[in-house]
Parts: C-alpha cells; sequence; structure tokens
C-alpha cells in the first residue's frame, strides 16, 4: 500500500501546469420526471441523467482527459455533500469496522502492484498508516513528491495528521484516509454504492453546458471562493485565503445548479471505476482496447498498478501545480490505500417501482 501508493500520486501530481483555465464542453436533459420533482431526499438530490461530452478536447488539460467522448447516464440520487467523519463514525460505531489504514499492510499484497525487483519496505515502515500532506518549510524540487508526501504510522480517518491528532471540530469535515473497499462497506451499508466516473462528471457538471467548472466559466466570479483549494505556490506557500489551510466543512462554499456541495475541491472522490490513463482515446477508437485479463487499469508509468478513478480535486490543487479542480479532471488513486486529501459520496439508483412513473 504504502509503495504503490506513493507510486501512483508521484504519476498523478508530477506535472506543473500553468493558470491558463480549462473549457469543458457538455450538454445535459432538461427532462423532469415524478422522481426529479422530488428534489431531496435522506440528504440526497437527484440528479437527471442524460448525454453529456464527458472529457474535454482542450489542450491546456492533462491527457488522461482527452479527447472529450460523448456518454450517456440514467437518472440517479446522488450524496449532497462527501461522507462526513461524523456520518462515517455512525457507520464504524454500528458495525465495528476496521478501516484498511488501521490494520498492517501485507508485503506479499502490496508487492503485486510494484515491479518484481521492488526491495521490502523496513518492517518499521509496515505499520497501520497512510500518507500525510506535510507542507515543507522552504520551496522544494515538485519532481519529487516524497517532499510533502508522508507516510505517517498511525494516521487514519480518526487520527488524520497521525497520533496526536482527532477529530475534534472537524466532524462536518468530510472523512479522509479512506480506500476503495472501506468506501464500498460503507455505501453497502448505507443502501448505496459508489458512483461510476460517467455519472460523477455529468452530475459535477451541474447540468450547465460548456462551462469550465461547475458553476461557470470564472474560477472566482466577483473574487468569490466557490470551492475550497489551494491558494499561493504549492507545495509550501499556502496563503489559505479561502479561509482554510486543510479540508473543510461540507456545505461551506455554494453548491452547483443539481444542488452539490464541494463537488469540486476539499477532498477528491473515489469512483467506482478503474483508472486507465487512455480510457477516451480507447473509446474514440484512437487506442486498441484494454486487455482486463492482464490488468482492469492502465497506469504507462507503472504497468503493475491498481487504481480506482478519483475525481473533483481537493484542497490540496492549485494553479501552479495541478489544476485539477475541473469536472473533467481525473486521476488514478492506488485502491487499498488512503490520503489526507481523498475521500468519497455516494450514489442510490432509483427504485424499479418508480421507473414507469409519468
Amino acid at each position: 500500500m504504502l509503495l504503490a501508493a506513493t507510486a501512483g500520486l508521484l504519476w498523478a501530481c508530477s506535472e506543473e501546469k500553468n493558470t491558463e483555465e480549462v473549457a469543458n464542453n457538455h450538454s445535459s436533459t432538461s427532462s423532469q420526471s415524478s422522481v426529479q420533482e422530488q428534489g431531496k431526499q435522506d440528504g440526497m438530490v437527484w440528479i437527471p441523467g442524460g448525454d453529456f461530452m464527458m472529457g474535454t478536447d482542450e489542450q491546456d488539460a492533462y491527457p488522461v482527459e482527452r479527447p472529450a467522448v460523448k456518454r450517456h447516464v440514467e437518472g440517479f440520487w446522488m450524496d449532497e455533500t462527501e461522507v462526513t467523519n461524523a456520518a462515517f463514525k455512525k457507520f464504524v460505531d454500528e458495525t465495528g469496522y476496521v478501516t484498511i489504514a488501521e490494520k498492517k499492510p501485507e508485503w506479499e499484497e502490496m508487492k503485486k502492484q510494484l515491479p518484481p525487483d521492488t526491495p521490502k519496505p523496513a518492517d518499521s515502515l509496515l505499520q497501520p498508516g497512510s500518507l500525510v500532506f506535510v507542507a515543507p518549510d522552504r520551496p522544494v524540487d515538485t519532481r519529487d513528491i516524497s517532499n510533502w508526501w508522508k507516510w505517517t504510522p498511525g494516521a487514519s480517518w480518526k487520527h488524520p495528521e497521525g497520533p496526536g491528532s482527532d477529530l475534534q471540530g472537524r466532524m462536518d469535515h468530510p472523512v479522509v484516509h479512506i480506500a476503495y473497499d472501506d468506501a464500498v462497506a460503507y455505501a453497502k451499508w448505507a443502501g448505496k454504492r459508489l458512483p461510476t466516473e460517467a455519472e460523477w462528471e455529468f452530475a459535477a457538471r451541474g447540468g450547465l453546458i460548456e462551462k469550465r467548472y461547475s458553476w461557470g466559466d470564472e474560477l472566482r466570479p466577483q473574487g468569490k471562493f466557490m470551492a475550497n483549494t489551494f491558494q499561493g505556490r504549492f507545495p509550501n506557500g499556502n496563503q489559505g485565503k479561502d479561509g482554510f489551510m486543510g479540508t473543510a466543512p461540507v456545505k461551506n462554499y455554494p453548491s452547483n445548479d443539481y444542488g452539490l456541495y464541494d463537488i469540486i475541491g476539499n477532498v477528491w472522490e473515489l469512483t467506482d471505476d478503474w483508472f486507465d490513463a487512455i480510457k477516451f482515446q480507447r473509446l474514440t477508437g484512437n487506442a486498441p482496447k484494454l486487455d482486463a485479463n492482464m490488468n482492469q487499469c492502465y497506469n504507462p508509468t507503472n504497468p503493475y498498478a491498481k487504481e480506482r478513478v478519483i475525481k473533483g480535486g481537493s484542497y490540496l490543487c492549485s494553479d501552479n501545480y495541478c489544476i485539477n479542480y475541473r469536472p473533467s479532471a481525473r486521476q488514478g488513486h492506488a485502491y487499498d490505500s488512503g490520503s489526507s486529501n481523498v475521500g468519497f459520496r455516494c450514489v442510490k439508483d432509483v427504485p424499479e417501482k418508480t421507473l414507469g412513473m409519468n
């Protein structure tokens, strides 16, 4: 988990980008239904579904987002916020669930995601823990993520910065240090599931057409912060102008037009899809189909990777380093690892008895 997660983060965050904004193209259906008119239901909002352009054709975007492809999703319910510490605590209290970050890593499983000659880490590193962002006190080489990502024994959803830290004052913040299996377990307990990448992106676009962000064309319309991101020179120069140096309480920023809060920024959100760096090229016939018998995931920098797609960016996304605070942005994240900037939200299908309603 340690080495696999670090390798995935290195690939995902190593490329600096300039400050030019990235345009997104999409369309959405305007049809209404009896289900949609219910609006909200138990902390969820109705996403109508429809056709849209997924990804982007803009050149000032990461290659994994191109080209844009037409996709369709059916209507579904989606959590209006990321799963919070309070909600996850209720799940743990009722089930006794223990997250992957709280268990000792198994080297036999870890090495399946690494080159055959990878040496076994020291036993001192094979302890329960997770990756924690630690801001350096000076400018550093941004090609080396170990300058700010630290494997921290004892870090977990209950101890976000490691031993000595807790959730006091953060029960309404998104839960972090959650691996894919942890999110799936919570979703099943809640009678829900994780969204597909297409469902997540459709929902994040909020029904807007050809807008850069979930809320429109400007990152900060009239100077207003619309999401929790990183202001300043990453990774050591966070100015916290939006009021937060780390995660923020959910619903602290305006929702998009579907009523989804923090769909951009705050924490990356897990989806149910395996990561494929050239997925859209395959869909348009410009690359061969993925041989899922070899690996359901494709990361050109790590052929052994087993990663799920994460979406939406986080409080660590900055203008100078990774401009992933856009609906089309996507990265791979090791399925068996968590970090201090990755969380999730759930979706729920329409009950079959409502599908025939007019």
